[in-house]
């Protein structure tokens, strides 16, 4: 649960910093957000997310054309639990969970 906290919470940093244009502030947020999570223990959604990484890098180096069944599923998982990440692209969601 830690680590999709932490999705949903760069999902919403990326969202925010689109709108109001800064860059700065995602990073920093990304930063902070990724250390305190790093010490945590993982949940089964945790793991299904993070076992999506290779399929979200192929998705975004392909620009959206190669969608793996993992990633798939992580999406899913990702919106079922969080309505910021309802709102987001898939390409947003897959960016996120490689900056985990």
């Amino acid at each position: 649960m830690i680590r999709l906290t932490l999705i949903c919470a760069l999902l919403a940093c990326s969202i925010t910093t689109a709108l109001a244009g800064s860059t700065a502030a995602s990073s920093a947020s990304t930063a902070a957000g990724g250390t305190s999570a790093s010490s945590k223990t993982t949940s089964p959604d945790d793991k299904l997310v993070l076992q999506a990484r290779d399929d979200a890098a192929s998705f975004v180096a392909s620009d959206g054309r190669i969608r793996g069944a993992q990633l798939e599923a992580a999406l899913r998982l990702l919106r079922e639990r969080n309505a910021g990440a309802r709102r987001a692209s898939d390409m947003q969601l897959a960016q996120a969970i490689l900056a985990l």
